[in-house]
């Protein structure tokens, strides 16, 4: 048989922070996240680097950021890049990009359908096109289970 102790440690334990309902998801606030670089990005779409532009846009979304205002200066930048390239170029554009900036430019393409411009629909709707020939059903799909938003 057993003994009985008086001893009580095993009740400091907090068993409550195991519980599902209890659970908070971690809460990412960097301050690197300041959005993309607007003046360098103005700069190159000035110069007719449309590539380039595209690039420094996605380098550094707000992702982590609580400030919305951020976050939708950053979209209206993006977006904007993307409106500024002819159909022909989407392709070349896309094949320059990483994993990692296809997937935040099919954020951003996704954030643009949700207020979409006059004019803008029908090119974000080719951007989707060339980035889901590009980046397959993994990038859609990583972007649509991403609790994180641009």
């Amino acid at each position: 048989m057993s003994k009985a102790t008086s001893s009580t440690k095993f009740r400091t334990v907090d068993v409550d922070q195991y519980n599902e309902d209890n659970y908070q998801d971690e809460q990412i606030e960097d301050a690197s996240s300041a959005g993309p670089d607007e003046n360098q990005v103005n700069q190159l779409l000035n110069m007719a680097k449309n590539v380039e532009a595209l690039q420094v846009a996605l380098k550094n979304p707000p992702i982590g950021s609580k400030n919305q205002a951020e976050k939708d200066r950053a979209v209206q930048l993006v977006i904007r890049v993307l409106l500024s390239f002819k159909a022909s170029e989407i392709e070349n554009a896309i094949s320059k990009l990483d994993r990692d900036s296809m997937d935040i430019l099919m954020k951003y393409i996704y954030r643009g359908f949700e207020n979409p411009n006059d004019g803008s629909s029908g090119l974000l709707l080719t951007w989707h096109e060339k980035a889901f020939a590009s980046g397959g059903m993994g990038c859609i799909m990583r972007v649509l289970t991403d609790r994180n938003s641009v």
